[in-house]
């Protein structure tokens, strides 16, 4: 009995994982809507920081209470595409249109949702990702979002052209060969870590000098410093 309520554990947070992105969702179609002290995108933000969150916890829950199950991983790629994938592509949709007043272009921030579906299925029958991850991840590509979205919220929309190309370049992202490096840390060796801990000291500078607009150029460093390093062992 014990194990099997320890079995759940995982499970439950995942499913908080997908009850997050569902209410982004939500909040993406009142995106320019005042919704108590923030707008519908703010919120949008939150619940996608709050299902990163959440799929980080079920994965290491699982590892420290060894409750792995089948279920429990088509459970974390279902939610996952809805909450970094279904998410911004509503959101993004509804920024476009917005600033378009219903023109079609909008409808093409659907390709995200498809690229990170082909990602998750390509991952998820991928043995070689136990690691390191081909392509970039699908909960990075809404992060980067997050940023993008915030920037043209600061900075102005800028314009349909460079949406459909950010749009196409961070879905190609996610099913690409680019090998990336995972964040799990497995280790407290200082030599093993030096890019996670580059990381995450690029992304507290970015945030305190930017703003929100800082994780787009978080998760453009984690793709450089994917880049740089694969290519470096290679040639070792």
């Amino acid at each position: 009995m014990i194990k099997r309520l320890l079995n759940c554990i995982p499970n439950t947070i995942t499913c908080l994982n997908l009850l997050s992105g569902c209410v982004a969702c939500i909040m993406a179609f009142s995106a320019f809507d005042t919704l108590g002290p923030l707008f519908g995108y703010q919120w949008a933000f939150i619940f996608i920081g709050a299902a990163t969150i959440f799929d980080f916890l079920d994965g290491a829950s699982a590892r420290l209470l060894h409750a792995y199950t089948l279920i429990g991983k088509d459970l974390d790629s279902l939610s996952d595409l809805v909450s970094f994938g279904l998410a911004p592509s509503l959101l993004i949709y509804n920024i476009m249109n917005h600033y378009n007043d219903g023109a079609w272009m909008s409808w093409l921030a659907l390709f995200i949702v498809v690229m990170g579906a082909l990602r998750l299925a390509k991952f998820n029958n991928d043995n070689r990702q136990a690691t390191t991850f081909f392509g970039l991840p699908i909960p990075a590509n809404a992060i980067c979002w997050i940023g993008i979205i915030a920037w043209l919220m600061k900075h102005g929309y800028p314009g349909n052209i460079a949406m459909v190309v950010l749009i196409a370049v961070t879905g190609l992202l996610m099913v690409s060969d680019i090998r990336m490096f995972s964040l799990k840390i497995k280790s407290l060796k200082p030599r093993e870590n030096i890019r996670r801990y580059a990381l995450v000291a690029g992304a507290v500078l970015f945030v305190i000098t930017d703003g929100l607009s800082g994780f787009a150029w978080t998760i453009l460093l984690y793709i450089l410093l994917s880049v740089v390093t694969t290519r470096r062992k290679t040639v070792q």
